[in-house]
């Protein structure tokens, strides 16, 4: 039996997770993260639709397309030096038919040489979100069998960015993932590989485990095709990658998350958990004590090892990681056009849309390098992991039917 198909039989089918949930020491706080995230995002997805323009509290934001560059437009000469902090340049007309990109990158950082910090746990699944493709590589063959399902295909040949847009996606998601792997080349200049990647915007994963199971009859292809997405499933080979809401989602009025992360450092000081809306922190049960515990921990836990340097760290090692898949010439396609901050913040006149652009814009190198990746879990280890994420999944889930019942033995009172 291929060690691809043992992987698959070892893991739980029900288990959806996100950067953010993978992150999640207590394993309880993991699976409350995925109800009310995917809580929230039912509601919003009910509610909005992709529009050119969105009317927002009384305010517009115009949506602009993003991926257009004028190569034939002269540079002035003083906007080719590489400055040390990097401000935008904006041309004087905010035209995006004539905004361009600097014509020179950014010169590789050089961080400080101090001890590096070992990375948060969670970028541990960074091995095993690529072990499909780490006997194979990752061919030209092997990457285009997912192109039928992606959003955009993002190319970083030579520090500068490039992308191929298929299909919008919902509101902004594609917009701000662009512009956050865009600040992921100034935060770490010159150590992002050569690299071509398709992502694909939607909640559920795409690519599953169990259409690459070898069966009687069935002639399946290996390895599987790699496509990044914002979360992940024990079933599926989806790549994780950040959310696009830390970098702001205008839409409704989330910050970028140094900003956002501050507004809820500041409200959780304002009430005491047990004096809260119930179905804030718990699936609207009071009465459980445990509920509380849960809620200081994971809000500790996110402040801790959830700050956006922690991000780009993870960004770049997941990218240096699958650079080193890629066993094919990276190209830039036909159509493809190139992408930066300026092409993308300078059209944008105002509005929570660029306010967010601006809130994120890395204004200079990181001064301090990476942390350092922890090595894959052990087999046993990983197992264990399992086998207590899915005990504490059903323990919960047992806990809100007993909650609900109690409610409905109320009513009828």
């Amino acid at each position: 039996m291929s060690s691809h198909v043992v992987d698959d039989q070892r893991q739980p089918n029900n288990s959806i997770s996100s950067l953010s949930s993978k992150l999640t020491k207590p394993w309880i706080t993991t699976t409350i993260f995925i109800f009310v995230f995917f809580f929230f995002i039912i509601l919003v997805g009910a509610s909005l639709r992709w529009m050119d323009m969105f009317l927002i509290g009384g305010g517009r934001i115009k949506v602009t397309p993003i991926f257009t560059r004028n190569t034939n437009a002269t540079i002035p000469k003083e906007k080719l030096t590489t400055p040390l902090n990097f401000t935008l340049q904006c041309s004087l007309d905010q035209n995006i038919a004539t905004q361009t990109c600097p014509a020179s990158n950014p010169e590789k950082s050089q961080p400080s040489k101090d001890e590096p910090e070992t990375c948060p746990d969670y970028f541990r699944w960074i091995h095993k979100d690529l072990e499909a493709w780490r006997e194979t590589g990752i061919t030209r063959e092997t990457l285009e069998r997912a192109s039928d399902k992606a959003h955009f295909r993002l190319i970083i040949k030579g520090g500068r960015v490039y992308v191929h847009q298929y299909k919008k996606s919902f509101q902004t998601r594609d917009v701000f993932t662009i512009w956050g792997i865009v600040q992921l080349l100034r935060m770490y200049p010159g150590q992002v590989p050569d690299l071509e990647l398709l992502f694909m915007c939607h909640d559920s994963p795409e690519i599953w485990r169990r259409d690459y199971r070898p069966r009687p009859g069935v002639n399946v292809t290996w390895p599987p095709p790699p496509l990044f997405h914002y979360c992940g499933h024990s079933g599926a080979f989806d790549i994780v990658f950040p959310d696009w809401s830390f970098w702001g989602w205008p839409e409704i009025n989330i910050k970028e998350w140094n900003k956002q992360s501050e507004l809820i450092s500041e409200g959780i000081k304002k009430v005491k958990w047990e004096e809260r809306e119930p179905y804030a922190y718990w699936k609207g049960n009071p009465g459980v004590a445990m509920a509380r515990a849960i809620g200081r921990n994971g809000s500790g836990y996110v402040r801790k090892n959830l700050k956006m340097k922690y991000v780009y760290d993870y960004m770049l090692h997941l990218l240096q990681s699958y650079g080193k898949l890629m066993k094919m010439n990276v190209e830039v396609p036909q159509g493809a056009k190139e992408v930066c901050p300026e092409t993308m913040a300078c059209p944008i006149n105002g509005g929570r849309m660029r306010q967010s652009m601006d809130d994120s814009l890395v204004m200079s190198p990181s001064v301090k390098a990476t942390c350092e990746m922890p090595p894959p879990f052990e087999e046993d280890e990983l197992k264990k992991f399992l086998e207590k994420k899915e005990s504490v999944e059903k323990e919960v889930e047992k806990w809100t039917n007993e909650y609900w019942q109690e409610q409905k033995k109320i009513l009828k009172h």
